[in-house]
């Protein structure tokens, strides 16, 4: 695997390792507000991104690259409302989305089929990722922010598996 491959795919063992933390945070902030629904979301979102890193992680160890872990920096701890945090969720998945684009353009540029083909199923995983966060978006902007409608949804999401 190429140098420039190898030091993209660690970078976003990084990221995905990130995206984990913040989601944790997240869970810890829905926690502190009596949503245990929406912290469940929050967990579950967590342990996909581990599995995600832990994908990448395995691929990279297949084609014989050793993975170089990288530091992880502190995400935010407190949001406003759970609109918010939300928001913040759809905006990182944005993110998210955008370098594994730049991932797949490498891949491309480099001929690099394995990785090409290896990263297919992200670029679709982003696509639902990007999805949920919305709908729940959309949801609670139809709704007020302490009223039933949100012990409702929590309820709702508590059921994600």
């Amino acid at each position: 695997m190429d140098k420039k491959m190898q030091q993209a795919f660690n970078e976003q063992i990084k990221n995905e390792l990130y995206s984990a933390y913040i989601y944790l945070a997240m869970a810890a902030d829905l926690e502190a507000r009596t949503l245990p629904g929406f912290a469940h979301w929050m967990k579950v979102q967590y342990k996909e991104e581990v599995s995600h890193a832990m994908k990448m992680f395995e691929f990279l160890n297949d084609r014989g690259v050793k993975v170089l872990l990288q530091g992880i920096p502190q995400p935010t701890l407190e949001y406003a409302s759970v609109l918010e945090i939300f928001e913040a969720t759809l905006k990182h998945e944005q993110k998210v989305t955008a370098l594994i684009n730049n991932l797949c353009d490498l891949a491309k540029e480099l001929n690099d089929r394995a990785a090409t083909v290896f990263l297919q199923w992200f670029v679709s995983e982003q696509v639902e990722e990007e999805k949920n966060a919305t709908q729940i978006i959309q949801t609670l902007k139809m709704i007020k922010p302490e009223g039933p409608a949100l012990i409702m949804l929590d309820r709702e999401l508590a059921k994600r598996e």
